[in-house]
């Protein structure tokens, strides 16, 4: 990042705060002539613009018919309405990619981990890999696990985990991740659903877990670290053994059971979603599904792509779709994968040590990014300026199509940046959650990479829509990519009508899933009688052939680090407290947290104000902090009670004297909350609480 320890940057700015002191001048033109004379040359050694891969304005294909579908301009046949399953025919399941791979790569670097911090990345390679997934799985077919079993693993992202996973596809076992934000009761509803009898977990604490609540289908726990003896006893005491994962990998190179490849239309993984009402959805997965999801982004990306000399940071959770998809592409080409040492605040130092040239991401990182920037430059005069300047520099190479890490401005301003994740970043794949245009663009004026921003869902495999290489245009998600359609459905309820290019985002091809796991009703209610997932985001399709993601049908958001909310499910928690009478719960896809708009029970709060010698009228007592704080800490409160996580509690109140109705226009007849007036209506105090959290 820039900070006082930015050796060129610090030296310069001092020469230059001396010098202006020197003068007694302004910081004007003379200050800066010698950072002119730098950008006359930056600008005349600039270098050749890459030429976009499609026509930046025109970026997906409209097929002629009513339902205004668009596709991807990366596949030919994507105009006759078929999709990308595939790019090599020898290659249609994660068994065949994963050896493709090591053939590739001619036995090259696959897995990397450190023992502790300040160690240096050791390696496992692809032939090594190979035999110790085939032993596992063996070891796994001799506790009774065959094809179609359902295998479930617990744990932080290690080598072990994708040994788990090719060890699975070895003998067609199905893979079910469980983690630490599902919570114990719903990773043993998991397991109880799937009837998993096998869990591969990653430590003491997580088997501990997984014991409080365990079901009766579970029968073994196969441990990548040691367990204590209290735990392996507390186990047996459940009816549950307790393994070592090297005695099942023993146990499997001895047993040498013949491999059972997979099909590509066989499941490969039931991918449960964390839920936002009742229990967690299984998404069932094939092979085909996330090899086109992966084919298609292979493509998308042409050059850029990654290849066997790339190396990738692992440390978004594998639980979830976007970072097994982009694992599962690297190891298609070869490349390698390293992985953090699981302490997400030493992840800085892992990426020098790894230094990585592929890194999936996700807002919330690249905010963090963004605002230690920010802070650094403007406690300084000059530093704000050297910035701006070589912000603007970089974005006007940006808009030509240049991409790169080595202009003088990156030696002088953006050095600290680069180096912060490994200097040898080339690209940076962002999803999970909406990205700020501001910052998007910072990121890419920063790192000095291509930073592609993906949309999608667990249901499609992760990616929907990607943007594309040269355009430098921020705040949409792109075009669709090449194993899908996306059309657009009328949502007459909240004025989006899919004539005017807006509506429900929906989405039919290779990368969809097969349907919730025991859940036919839900599969039905999301998957229509034609074969469309209806995603249940409002989306707009821009001028230029790109989506942009502008609503929630169900008022369903994501926050800035992924998490899902459900505003009424936490407002019918709310509305219990005794001085609550309408409660507004609200949030923004760009911020982390929640904020309220509440109107106060008039005669609850009057009489607790005549008991404690306050006096005003109900306007007056909406602006009183202790009114505030009685208010906020009784619905914090009942929140605990119900067991709201932290990022569903509210984080600031705004108190409102009047009741939300009919007559005002912020509630139905029926008298429901009209979400979007209600947020039209709030705005400024909305905005007021945001700025007062930052």
């Amino acid at each position: 990042m820039v900070s006082n320890d930015t050796m060129n940057l610090s030296r310069f700015v001092e020469e230059m705060d001396q010098y202006l002191d020197y003068i007694g001048g302004p910081a004007g033109a003379l200050a800066l002539t010698g950072v002119a004379a730098a950008s006359a040359f930056y600008l005349a050694s600039r270098p050749t613009p890459q030429r976009p891969l499609v026509a930046l304005d025109r970026q997906s294909f409209p097929l002629p018919g009513p339902e205004l579908v668009r596709v991807s301009k990366f596949y030919k046949e994507s105009k006759e309405g078929k999709f990308v399953s595939f790019i090599d025919k020898d290659v249609r399941t994660l068994y065949d990619s994963f050896r493709q791979g090591a053939k590739e790569s001619n036995n090259g670097p696959c897995l990397g981990w450190r023992d502790a911090p300040g160690r240096p990345y050791q390696w496992l390679r692809y032939d090594e890999a190979l035999l110790r997934a085939r032993n596992l799985g063996s070891g796994l077919t001799g506790l009774g696990m065959g094809p179609g079993a359902l295998i479930g693993i617990y744990s932080q992202n290690c080598p072990e985990w994708v040994l788990t996973e090719q060890g699975a596809y070895c003998y067609s076992m199905v893979l079910v991740p469980l983690y630490d934000t599902l919570g114990p009761d719903a990773c043993a509803y998991i397991i109880k659903q799937a009837d998993i009898q096998v869990v591969i977990v990653e430590d003491d604490a997580k088997a501990n877990l997984l014991l409080d609540r365990a079901p009766r289908s579970l029968r073994r726990l196969v441990s990548i670290k040691e367990t204590r003896p209290a735990t392996n006893q507390r186990a047996r005491n459940r009816g549950v053994e307790v393994l070592r994962f090297e005695d099942v990998e023993s146990a499997g190179a001895a047993r040498n059971a013949p491999e059972v490849p997979p099909q590509a239309s066989d499941l490969c993984t039931v991918c449960y979603t964390s839920g936002t009402t009742g229990n967690p959805k299984g998404v069932m997965l094939t092979h085909e599904n996330v090899i086109a999801s992966v084919c298609s982004v292979l493509l998308q990306l042409g050059d850029h792509k990654p290849t066997r000399s790339d190396v990738m940071i692992s440390f978004l959770p594998l639980a979830h779709m976007l970072e097994r998809c982009c694992e599962n592409g690297m190891y298609m080409v070869g490349g390698s994968v390293g992985f953090f040492t699981g302490d997400i605040k030493r992840l800085p130092d892992d990426m020098k040590a790894l230094r990585p040239t592929v890194m999936p991401a996700v807002p919330r990182l690249l905010n963090r990014m963004y605002d230690k920037v920010m802070s650094e430059v403007s406690g300084s005069f000059i530093k704000r300026v050297l910035y701006n300047m070589a912000y603007s520099a970089k974005e006007s190479e940006l808009k030509r199509g240049i991409i790169r890490n080595n202009s003088f401005w990156d030696k002088l301003i953006f050095r600290k940046v680069q180096e912060g994740v490994g200097g040898r970043l080339r690209l940076m794949l962002v999803g999970s959650a909406p990205l700020a245009g501001n910052v998007l663009t910072f990121a890419r004026c920063a790192l000095g990479c291509l930073v592609v921003e993906g949309y999608g869902q667990t249901e499609c495999c992760a990616p929907i829509s990607l943007t594309v290489q040269g355009d430098h245009v921020p705040e949409h998600v792109g075009p669709p990519v090449a194993c899908c359609c996306i059309k657009l459905v009328d949502v007459p309820e909240m004025e989006y009508y899919a004539i005017n290019n807006q509506g429900e985002v929906c989405v039919k091809g290779t990368n969809v899933f097969q349907g919730y796991y025991k859940a036919d009703d839900k599969t039905k209610e999301t998957i229509d009688s034609d074969g469309w997932h209806h995603t249940g985001d409002v989306g707009m399709w821009l001028p230029n052939g790109t989506l942009k993601i502008i609503d929630r049908k169900k008022h369903i958001f994501k926050l800035s680090q992924g998490e899902y909310i459900v505003p009424e499910k936490i407002e019918n928690i709310y509305i219990r407290s005794q001085y609550v009478q309408q409660v507004f719960v609200v949030g923004e896809s760009l911020k982390s947290c929640i904020v309220a708009v509440v109107v106060p029970d008039v005669e609850v709060v009057k009489g607790w104000a005549q008991e404690n010698h306050i006096p005003g009228t109900l306007s007056v007592l909406c602006n009183n902090p202790e009114v505030k704080k009685l208010i906020m800490d009784d619905m914090l409160g009942w929140g605990k009670d119900a067991s709201l996580k932290s990022f569903e509690q509210v984080k600031d109140i705004y108190l409102h004297p009047d009741p939300f109705s009919v007559q005002n226009g912020l509630l139905t007849p029926t008298l429901k909350s009209k979400r979007p007036q209600l947020k039209a209506y709030f705005k400024p105090q909305i905005e007021d609480m945001y700025a007062k959290l930052t």
